[in-house]
């Protein structure tokens, strides 16, 4: 199947996955799906013709391909490498709240299949210069004339994913990162007719992957009736940050009402963010709305508390988590490396009772203030690398 009436195919064939959704017949969610289909299309590019002898780190999710639960807080890198080569990473640290790097034996590459995490790199446990700049060498054995730092790196290992956190988008120096193959002479790729037609017919598959993992995970959630609640997850393994408390599950509201959701916070923590997604694990659109808080920017209450309301219209309060207009969609809150993980509490209340079930000194929001506020919301997601 390498034509290109067989690639159209097998893209189209993606439409298979239409059963997944709470009801196939539904028009709306019917188009929402196809536009995950292109959506996850356009991402797989980043990845189509990945080489591990010049590997590159690129965005494959952002503001515009925020697939599967993007965090609007991070910005993403994955670079596909053979576990069997020497590889140099160079560049400046930063000064976000973390920059971690998932050395893994698969990935979410359009070629890579699915493999288990080989290891969580920090970049803080890296020596930096005084103006924050590292040198990192991956390889089996460390040379014996090698100075800098070095990690031995896994045969196994085919992907590097890299995390670089902001609670302040779009201030100070983020992350510059470059990665070389240090083992092989530099020689550009020409790409063969028969290359192009693999790579392109594992592109035009992809969608169905990528989206199925989506699709599917929200499918899971609605099969466990995690209505207005959430369950704990670690994401082990599975992709999330090592040493994370996951809290997820489902809203629905009807008109009139709001989630408020509440939750008192660790002692310690280095990062925590809440966010929203819609029905099919896309990340509601965070420069545009205040679909997402995190620990520099949420309001914490008089008592140490957060509280958050979930709700399609602004309710006037600093904490608003819009929906997007949805009446339904998923929620994750999340801890990292924390000396506990709160378990936060979901109540559905209507809205017209709000006020009565938050702290009397809770500060209004006026609807000037808001625009002002996503205003330089907009602003500063824009600043940010994202491409």
């Amino acid at each position: 199947m390498n034509s290109w009436a067989d690639r159209i195919a097998r893209f189209g064939d993606t439409s298979k996955l239409l059963a997944l959704l709470a009801n196939p017949d539904d028009p709306q969610a019917a188009a929402e799906a196809e536009r995950l289909f292109w959506m996850t299309l356009a991402s797989g590019w980043f990845t189509a013709f990945a080489d591990p002898d010049l590997p590159d780190f690129v965005p494959a999710v952002n503001t515009h391909l925020n697939c599967i639960g993007t965090n609007p807080d991070f910005i993403y890198g994955t670079a596909s490498i053979d576990g069997s080569g020497s590889y140099l990473l160079t560049g400046e640290r930063g000064d976000g709240l973390f920059l971690l790097m998932d050395v893994t034996a698969g990935g979410l590459g359009v070629t890579d299949e699915l493999g288990p995490s080989l290891g969580t790199l920090d970049f803080d446990t890296l020596s930096l210069d005084d103006e924050g700049r590292f040198s990192l060498l991956l390889s089996a054995e460390k040379p014996a004339d090698w100075t800098g730092d070095w990690r031995r790196l896994d045969p196994a290992t085919r992907s590097l994913s890299l995390r670089q956190a902001s609670y302040d988008w779009g201030k100070g120096r983020e992350a510059r990162i470059a990665i070389e193959r240090t083992d092989k002479a530099h020689r550009p790729r020409y790409w063969s007719e028969e290359q192009i037609a693999e790579r392109l017919t594992a592109l035009a598959a992809y969608p169905a992957r990528l989206s199925a993992m989506a699709m599917g995970f929200i499918k899971a959630q609605r099969d466990k009736g995690l209505w207005n609640a959430l369950e704990h997850d670690d994401w082990a393994g599975k992709g999330g940050v090592q040493g994370q408390h996951y809290y997820q599950g489902l809203f629905r509201l009807e008109p009139g009402q709001v989630l408020l959701l509440e939750t008192g916070l660790p002692d310690t923590v280095r990062y925590w963010n809440v966010q929203l997604s819609d029905m099919l694990w896309n990340s509601i659109d965070w420069m545009n709305r205040q679909s997402s808080l995190n620990g520099g920017q949420a309001h914490i209450d008089a008592d140490g508390k957060f509280r958050a309301v979930i709700a399609r219209e602004d309710p006037g309060v600093p904490n608003w988590l819009d929906t997007g207009g949805n009446s339904e969609g998923a929620i994750m809150l999340r801890w990292n490396e924390a000396s506990s993980g709160p378990v936060p509490v979901l109540r559905l209340i209507d809205q017209a009772e709000l006020h009565a079930h938050l702290p009397g000194d809770m500060p209004k929001v006026s609807p000037e203030l808001r625009d002002e506020q996503l205003r330089a919301r907009r602003r500063a997601v824009q600043y940010r690398r994202r491409w």
